[in-house]
Order: structure tokens, then C-alpha cells, then sequence
């Protein structure tokens, strides 16, 4: 098999990152993706940037095991194209703007016409609905509203900052993903087709309250003490680099004061137990020494200390340092492949195993704008006539 969504066929109409990250991983799983661009230069993830042999760098990350092709949606011609793909289909993907679809005559009432078993999923910055809702949105907007940038600082230097990735983007494609096999799930035992929701900004509100809402999960006062994991998270300075390191237990507190020369502390209840270590002047005291030892010592050094009395730790891998660590080439975690337009290049691996329907992360590579836009009409009954008048017309792209 291909994937555990073999057979399972997938349109894709979505933009930037959220749907078409989405629905490459449902291809990596085996299903068989088509991407309808608009006319000309395609979605806006084929910016120039990082461009070479017709594809950039972060289009091909988000779009490999799929068939592109390109469409004029505005014409009537390309919405009938349109329909007649999605009657064959089993998930719709859409990321416009809340009433787009609508408009168009492809919102859900008017597919699931087409399609009554037909999984329709509507990816949006703020929900259908609301005072926000027809707002132009992109990822660092819904990072400032669901507080991953309230808590993006050192305490040391409280300067706030956002994630510099888009973390919001793709836990909104991560969440939608889950609940389109979801919903295919639920379709096999006679739920039929329906209409899926995923408003980035609740998506990534859900992937930040399990640990970033701690401290306002609770309503009744007063509040429970203790401390979060984003005012306790550090980044440590070594003599000719950086390591992080984190104790969460007595016995990797233990672990911490052996590798820094402190073992006495470890029989001393202010130190060696996690209610001595409530008092906020100990924990301090705690961290000035560790990090006076740390500052001093060369990472590999204190890498060895730590990681000899069980204390979790790492090293702050640079990004082209990345491919080369031990456990990352052991896990083959980064794959290269040959493109025969844009040449050698390389992509994470999909992350989960499958024992019995292995994934195929590059059956197909990332598509050339409108490569398969023929072999897909064909398929579907359009003859070598029609395609030349569909590109007179400017409906499809020009050979």
C-alpha cells in the first residue's frame, strides 16, 4: 500500500501553509491529492524566494505527493471542471476568506449536492463568523492573539517576541488534518459527508493552553502556587556555545548538583526537595551557581556532567548543523531526492511509522505550476480539442 489513506481522493483549492500543509501529509499517507491553483503565477506560496527549476524552497515543503494543476474559477468552464472533480472526491480543502466559496457556488450546500459523502473542510483565520471574520490574517496576527507571544520571552531580558516559525499555521494544518480522517472515520460508520471548521486562531489557542494557560486555567481564588514551564524554560550559555537543560524531578535536581559540583546539596531538604525548592530565594540561588558552572565550561564537557547523572539535555544545534547530528542521521530523519527541474534537495521525513502501510513521502515530487493540469482533464473526458480551446480561452495555462 501507499499510505494508510490509499484510495482516499483529495482537492485542494488552499493557500500558504495551513490547507496545502494539510493535505501533503494526507498524500504522504497515500491519498491521491489534486491542487487547483489560480491562472498564472499559482498560489502565493510560489513567491520568488529561494526559488530554483521552477519551485521555492517552501512551496516544495508544503506541497510534495500531489498532482497540480490550474484553473480559472472566475469562469463558469472551470468551476463545471471544478464539480466534476469533487464529485469524484471524498475531502474538499478551502482556506478563503469566510463567504469566498459561497460566492463562487463551491461552499459546502453547493458540493455536497454533488457529493452527500463529500468531507468539506474550511480552513479560516478567525471562523465564519464574527467581528474578525473577514480580516486579511497571516500566522504572526493569531500568534499575538492566542499567546504564544505573551510568553516568548527570556525572564532574564522580558522582551517579548514571536515564535519564528509559524507555529500557528501549522497547528491549524496538524488540527485539521486529524479531524478530516476524523470525519472519514466517522463517514464509514454512516455518519456520511460533512462540513468541517478549523479557525486558525482556535487551533492554535488548543496547541497553546495545555501548558502555556496554566497559571489561568483555575477561576476560584486564591490560586494554587507554582510556577509555569515558560517562566522556568532557559537557554544556557556554555564557554563556546549553548545547551539546554531542564530538571523537573528530585533526582534531576540531584543529577544537576553532582554535574556542578555540588553533591552536598542533595541531603539538604532547601535544596534536594521540591518544596525546599518552593522558596523563591533557593531556586535562584540554584540557578546563579548552575549557571556560573555552565557559563565556565565547554559544551561537550558539560554535556558529558549532565548527561552522566541522567539529567535531560541538549546541545543548540545550528540549522546546518541539524542533518548532521547522530540521532537525526540513526532516525533518517531528513530524506534527499532528485527534482529533474530544481536538482538535488532534501525534506524532513513524515514523523509517524505506520508497521503494516509505510508512507511514501515522495512518490510524487512537488509539481512545477500547472504540471498535471492535462492529465488531469484527461481523466476526466476532456479531449485534445478542448484542451486547446480551455487554453485560447485562458481558462487553463498555455502549453
Amino acid at each position: 500500500m501507499a499510505g494508510p489513506l490509499e484510495g482516499i481522493k483529495v482537492v485542494d483549492v488552499s493557500a500558504v501553509v495551513a490547507g496545502p500543509l494539510c493535505t501533503m501529509m494526507m498524500g504522504d499517507q497515500g491519498a491521491e491529492v489534486v491542487k487547483v491553483e489560480p491562472h498564472g503565477m499559482g498560489e502565493t506560496l510560489r513567491l520568488p524566494l529561494f526559488a530554483r527549476g521552477g519551485l521555492n524552497a517552501f512551496f516544495a515543503n508544503c506541497n510534495r505527493n500531489k498532482r497540480g494543476m490550474q484553473l480559472d474559477l472566475q469562469q463558469d468552464e472551470g468551476r463545471e471542471i471544478l464539480h466534476k472533480l469533487v464529485a469524484d472526491a471524498d475531502v474538499f480543502v478551502q482556506n478563503w476568506r469566510p463567504g469566498a466559496a459561497d460566492r463562487l457556488g463551491l461552499g459546502y450546500d453547493d458540493l455536497q449536492k454533488l457529493n452527500p459523502d463529500l468531507i468539506y473542510c474550511s480552513i479560516s483565520g478567525y471562523g465564519p463568523t464574527g467581528p474578525y471574520a473577514q480580516r486579511r490574517v497571516y500566522d504572526p496576527i493569531i500568534q499575538g492573539l492566542s499567546g504564544h507571544t505573551a510568553v516568548q520571552l527570556n525572564p532574564e531580558f522580558p522582551m517579548r517576541d514571536l515564535v519564528r516559525n509559524i507555529v500557528a499555521d501549522k497547528s491549524s494544518a496538524y488540527t485539521a488534518l486529524q479531524a478530516i480522517t476524523a470525519a472519514l472515520f466517522a463517514r464509514e460508520r454512516g455518519a456520511g459527508g460533512q462540513h468541517i471548521e478549523v479557525p486558525m486562531v482556535d487551533a492554535s489557542l488548543a496547541f497553546f493552553w495545555p501548558d502555556g494557560s496554566t497559571r489561568h486555567t483555575w477561576l476560584d481564588d486564591p490560586q494554587p502556587p507554582g510556577r509555569t514551564l515558560y517562566e522556568l524554560y532557559r537557554l544556557s550559555e556554555t564557554a563556546d556555545g549553548h545547551l539546554v537543560y531542564f530538571a523537573a524531578s528530585d533526582s534531576e535536581f540531584h543529577g544537576v548538583f553532582r554535574a556542578i559540583g555540588k553533591p552536598e546539596w542533595i541531603d539538604d531538604p532547601r535544596y534536594g526537595t521540591v518544596e525546599g525548592r518552593g522558596d523563591m530565594e533557593i531556586l535562584t540561588e540554584i540557578g546563579t551557581v548552575t549557571n556560573e558552572v555552565i557559563s565556565g565550561t565547554p559544551t561537550q564537557e558539560m554535556m558529558e556532567r549532565l548527561l552522566e547523572n541522567d539529567v535531560p539535555c541538549g546541545a543548540v544545534l545550528d540549522l546546518d548543523e541539524i542533518p548532521d547530528d547522530p540521532q537525526i542521521q540513526h532516525n533518517e530523519s531528513i530524506l534527499e531526492f532528485d527534482h529533474p527541474t530544481a536538482g538535488r534537495f532534501r525534506g524532513a521525513r513524515p514523523a509517524a511509522r505506520f508497521e503494516k502501510t509505510p508512507q511514501d513521502p515522495y512518490r510524487r515530487l512537488p509539481p512545477i505550476v500547472g504540471e498535471h493540469t492535462d492529465e488531469v482533464l484527461r481523466e476526466l473526458g476532456y479531449d485534445e480539442g478542448q484542451l486547446k480551446r480551455m487554453r485560447e480561452s485562458g481558462l487553463i495555462p498555455a502549453d
